[in-house]
């Protein structure tokens, strides 16, 4: 009995020091490592932008997620991800965090979510060429239309619900929509206000489809483990903190978000 009583206790035991190391914060991990792990796929102007000569990051989130490591008093370490490993890198403990991120229910299933701090609304983007032919949602949901989007994203999710009658061309990273529109493989592809923004600046053959309104119009926030309440609350308190400062609105300043 003494023996079993013995085995007993060391069984407990070991499941409270199992419990302990993964009730552990991720907070307290990025403190005593002195690292800030950040998922960010490089490929979204101008939240996230890798140049691969220097394998270096610039952009909206690489300024937002610099600052919260300045503050947390770490260093931050840009982890390479792609969008349809976005949510599987954060729950898997690659990285702590992601960059910005749309707010969707099926990410919201595996993943938690910071507050957000800004807001998106979809646009479609065609070639100057179709100029007239494209000028409203319904004219792009035909069976001889092919809308683009890039595997893992909001888009994709999208395009399929925005276009059911049309053909869809789903591409997967580090391929682009846009480049199928770009290389005439697609008729046009959707994203966000402010991508598209920057697209039609960056290739003057593109434009954006003159619709009488956008659709879907969705916050953005970062992605954190769905369990680690400690995390998500300090992350909240500085967004919440640097939203009162007024830093969230220099930064989307400078990147031309506003």
């Amino acid at each position: 009995m003494t023996r079993f009583i013995t085995a007993l206790a060391l069984m407990a035991a070991m499941a409270v020091s199992a419990g302990q190391a993964q009730a552990e914060s991720a907070l307290k991990q990025i403190l005593n490592d002195g690292v800030l792990k950040v998922g960010t796929t490089g490929d979204w102007n101008p939240m996230s932008m890798r140049d691969p000569a220097t394998n270096s990051y610039k952009g909206y989130d690489i300024d937002v997620m610099s600052e919260l490591a300045k503050d947390l008093g770490v260093e931050v370490e840009f982890v390479p991800t792609d969008w349809k490993t976005l949510v599987s890198g954060v729950t898997s403990g690659k990285y702590h965090i992601t960059g910005s991120a749309s707010v969707s229910p099926a990410r919201a299933k595996a993943a938690g979510y910071s507050d957000s701090y800004f807001a998106l609304v979809t646009v479609p983007l065609t070639l100057k060429k179709n100029e007239g032919k494209f000028n409203d949602w319904a004219d792009l949901d035909k069976p001889e239309v092919t809308v683009a989007a890039t595997l893992g994203t909001t888009q994709e999710k999208q395009v399929k619900a925005f276009f059911p009658n049309a053909k869809h061309q789903i591409v997967e990273a580090p391929a682009r929509d846009f480049q199928e529109v770009l290389s005439g493989r697609a008729d046009a592809h959707i994203t966000s206000n402010v991508e598209a923004n920057k697209l039609v600046a960056k290739y003057p053959q593109m434009m954006i489809v003159p619709v009488s309104a956008p659709k879907a119009p969705t916050p953005v926030a970062m992605l954190l483990p769905q369990d680690d309440q400690v995390w998500i609350n300090y992350v909240n308190t500085w967004i919440d903190l640097k939203k009162q400062r007024g830093f969230f609105d220099e930064v989307a300043e400078k990147w031309q978000l506003q």
